[in-house]
This record gives structure tokens, sequence and C-alpha cells, in this order.
């Protein structure tokens, strides 16, 4: 196994050269005309600003992120368990976590923040926050149910002989049946909650925050600020997408998407 993931490595290694190389021929050349810079122009803008930059709104956009996940996943949970132990509950529940997942963020953004308001200087933007965690919530929702319903139909009934109740039956045993589907769940939403965080920090009244940044790359028209906050955004996406499915693949390593 320690072969295939250094080949796999390897082969993405070699896949991000090809692409980075791609990208700057292309700069050069057929899109020389356009405000595309190349990766030296990018990476130079990033080192001249500094990790203390990056580090002063990455963090802050990451907190926002971080808590709006932890209240999304315990959100999810707790309505995924209502729908196993009251399932007459199911459809309304259901509809609920459908309809938060068909309204659109970019349209319920500026409710929030008008409910929500302005956060104090250094604060967490609670509009951010709230964003975040709807971009968890319906995963977590799905994922969950799907994994507690997979659990082994024989450890129920044994925990049934035994005069367990529903409740007893989705701790013992539904529960961790269902942790490789929630944690696939929370795989994908760490970097929608990113994602979100940052919709919530463009709607406004932030002092720090990756969108901020990308605002003011904008109004001054910096390329280069912008491509390099993208690409760290991207990063930031991929490192949480990367840090879940190894918490995945240590806690349920009997899972075979954990094994794979």
């Amino acid at each position: 196994m320690a072969t295939g993931s250094l080949r796999s490595l390897g082969t993405s290694t070699l896949g991000i050269l090809a692409l980075v190389a791609l990208w700057w021929v292309a700069a050069l050349t057929v899109l020389s005309g356009v405000r595309i810079p190349t990766p030296d122009g990018v990476v130079s803008t990033a080192v001249d600003d500094g990790w203390a930059f990056y580090s002063l709104h990455f963090g802050m956009t990451l907190q926002e992120a971080a808590v709006g996940f932890a209240y999304g996943t315990v959100a999810g949970l707790v309505v995924a368990s209502l729908v196993l132990l009251v399932p007459i509950a199911e459809p309304v529940l259901m509809q609920v976590a459908v309809i938060s997942y068909c309204v659109p963020l970019v349209a319920i953004a500026p409710v929030l923040f008008i409910v929500i308001g302005n956060p104090d200087e250094g604060q967490r933007s609670g509009t951010a926050t709230a964003l975040a965690a709807l971009s968890v919530f319906f995963t977590t929702v799905v994922g969950t149910v799907l994994g507690l319903r997979s659990a082994d139909r024989t450890s129920l009934d044994v925990v049934a002989v035994y005069g367990g109740g529903p409740l007893r039956r989705l701790v013992t045993v539904q529960l961790v049946a269902a942790l490789p589907s929630v944690l696939a769940a929370l795989r994908i939403g760490a970097p929608a909650a990113f994602l979100g965080a940052i919709l919530g920090e463009y709607v406004g009244g932030v002092q720090r925050g990756v969108a901020l940044v990308l605002k003011i790359a904008q109004q001054n028209v910096d390329v280069e600020q912008a491509w390099a906050v993208g690409i760290g955004c991207a990063l930031v996406a991929g490192g949480c997408y990367a840090v879940i499915g190894l918490v995945g693949r240590l806690v349920t390593p009997w899972s075979q998407g954990a094994a794979s």
C-alpha cells in the first residue's frame, strides 16, 4: 500500500508541475494579451506580502469556517439522528435539509447580514460563520442518514434482544456503522465551509479575511495578488479535504473507502 501511495503522490506531483508549466507557457504566448500573470509573478507577490499578511487574513477566515463547520456538523448529526429516532418527522426534517441546500448562499447572505449585523472589530463575522454552517449541514445530514441505515441488521437484532431501545441501537451500533459515511460527508463539507466563510465575508463588515484581500486586489487591479490569494484558497481547501481524509483512515480503518 505504501508503494501505491508513493506512486499516487508522484503522479499528482507530475500533474501539478505539468499544469504550472502549461500555465506559464500560455501566459507568455497565446494569453499574453490577457490579464493572466506568470507563476513567478504570483510567487513574487506572495513572498512580498509575507507570511504575516496571509496568516492574518486566512487565519480569520479559517476561524469562521471552523466554527461554522462545527455548528453545521452538530446540527446535521442531530437532525439525522432524529430521522432515525422519530420516523414520523423524517419528511419535515429532510425537507428542511433540502431547502437549506437549494437556497443559493449568495441570495441568503444579505439576509443573514441584515439579521446578524457587523462584527465587532477583530471578531469573527457572524454571517460568514452562518454560511459556513449552512455549507456543511446538508451533506452531513445525507451522509449520516445513509450511514445510520447501513448498520448491520443482525447487530441491531442482538441489541433489541437484550432489551435495547432505539436510542441504545443508535449509540452502540448505528453511529459506529455510520462513521465512514459521516467522515466522507465531512471531507466534502470542510472545503465547502471555507468557501461559505469567504462568501459571508464578501457581504461586508469585516476588517480581516480572505474576501477583504480579494476585494482590495480587485479594486487595485492587482492581478498577481488576486491569483496568489486564489491559489492560497485552493491550497487551504485541499488541505482541509486531505486532513479529514486522513482522520477517516485513522478512525475507520475497517472501511473500504478508508483503506483504498
